[in-house]
């Protein structure tokens, strides 16, 4: 753990831990900000419902990020669900204490930055592909995303996944059908395998390739 992992955990530290069971809604749309939480373990979907009612995936946070701060920091209200993905353990701390700390430690700060342009960079990619893509390449910039944040590496080399057809549908905005269809085209290209609920990815770079033919 270095020094800035560190500071970021002894200051949260000093305040409650919460938990959170699998499916249990931590945060509504419209709800007044008065904390930030600290995921110190388990992951967090941040989500809206579609008009058609449809959940879509905006974001999912996983251990030593902080959350929400956007509203946080500029004082808003909250727009979106965060639902608890796995069970969950978070330290809540009043907003003002979480925006103090910011302006008091600005490596801190700069580290927030630095996640939050990353995130912004997926986010624009993202876009590319809903406004000028196809189907593939937005379910492979989904599965490249979620191999990339979340994926085990296994002593071949392959990227193994905890994620459903069903979640790739909540995040890509595909329907499911139309999820599965694309997944038996990828299969058949070698590019994934699927057992049950986990999805293996035996060649990265293959899967790598077929979005840069497909944009």
């Amino acid at each position: 753990m270095n020094t800035l992992e560190v500071t970021t955990r002894e200051f949260f530290h000093r305040y409650p831990l919460r938990r959170y069971g699998k499916g249990q809604i931590i945060m509504r749309p419209d709800e007044n900000v008065t904390e930030v939480l600290y995921l110190e373990d388990g992951q967090v979907v941040q989500y809206d419902i579609s008009p058609a009612g449809n959940e879509v995936i905006l974001n999912i946070f996983k251990p030593r990020a902080f959350f929400p701060m956007s509203n946080a920091v500029n004082n808003v209200s909250n727009y979106y669900f965060f639902e608890a993905a796995t069970p969950v353990a978070a330290r809540a701390v009043p907003v003002q204490h979480a925006v103090d700390f910011l302006r008091e430690h600005p490596e801190v700060t700069f580290d927030l930055l630095s996640r939050v342009y990353k995130g912004t960079d997926g986010v624009i990619r993202r876009m590319a592909h809903l406004m000028g893509g196809t189907a593939k390449s937005r379910l492979v910039f989904e599965l490249l995303n979620v191999a990339y944040r979340f994926g085990q590496k296994d002593e071949q080399g392959a990227i193994h996944l905890s994620v459903s057809e069903n979640d790739l549908a909540k995040r890509s905005g595909l329907t499911r059908e139309t999820v599965n269809r694309t997944m038996k085209e990828l299969k058949n290209l070698g590019c994934v395998k699927v057992r049950q609920h986990r999805i293996e990815i035996p060649d990265l770079a293959k899967l790598e390739d077929v979005i840069g033919t497909t944009l």
